[in-house]
C-alpha cells in the first residue's frame, strides 16, 4: 500500500498536507510546522522531514494502544499518526482529519479510523506500507 502526503498549506504554526492512500485523496494530514533546510529541528514543534518512511502498526507505549509507526525518521523518534486536531496535539506526529482550517484539521477520530481500517487491511494482506512526503505548496 502506498500513502502519500502532499503538503500544501504552510504557516508558523502547522503544516496541513492531502493524504492519498494508492492514489484516491483518504483525508488531510496536520503536522508541526515545516521548517526547511538548513533551519534546525525544533523538538516536538517540527514536521517530519521529506521522504519515503515504512509505516507499521505496533502498540504505543504512550498511547497505550496499537497505532500507525512511521519508521526510519531521521532524528525523530516514536512519530504515529494518531487522532488530534491542532499542532498542539502533536509532537511531530501525524494528525488525520475529514476537514482543515487555518493551523487545525476536524473531524480527526472519524479520519483516523477510515485510514487505520485500511492499514490494518493491508496488514492483514502481509502487504507492506510506504508513506511518500513531499512538499507541493498550494
Amino acid at each position: 500500500m502506498k500513502l502519500e502526503l502532499k503538503r500544501k498549506w504552510l504557516t508558523l504554526q502547522s503544516t496541513i498536507g492531502e493524504l492519498y492512500v494508492d492514489g484516491a485523496l483518504e483525508c488531510f494530514v496536520l503536522e508541526d510546522r515545516y521548517r526547511p533546510p538548513p533551519e534546525p529541528k525544533v523538538p516536538r514543534k517540527t514536521c517530519i522531514p521529506i521522504g519515503r518512511y515504512e509505516v507499521e502498526c505496533t502498540h504505543s507505549p504512550r498511547f497505550g494502544r496499537v497505532l500507525p509507526l512511521v519508521k526510519g525518521v531521521p532524528g525523530f523518534v516514536g512519530i504515529r499518526i494518531h487522532p488530534g486536531n491542532t499542532a498542539e496535539d502533536t509532537e511531530g506526529c501525524l494528525l488525520p482529519g475529514q476537514t482543515r482550517a487555518v493551523d487545525a484539521v476536524g473531524r480527526s477520530v472519524a479520519a483516523f479510523q477510515g485510514l487505520y481500517a485500511k492499514l490494518r487491511e493491508a496488514e492483514a494482506r502481509n502487504e507492506a506500507v510506504e508513506l511518500v512526503v513531499s512538499l507541493e505548496p498550494s
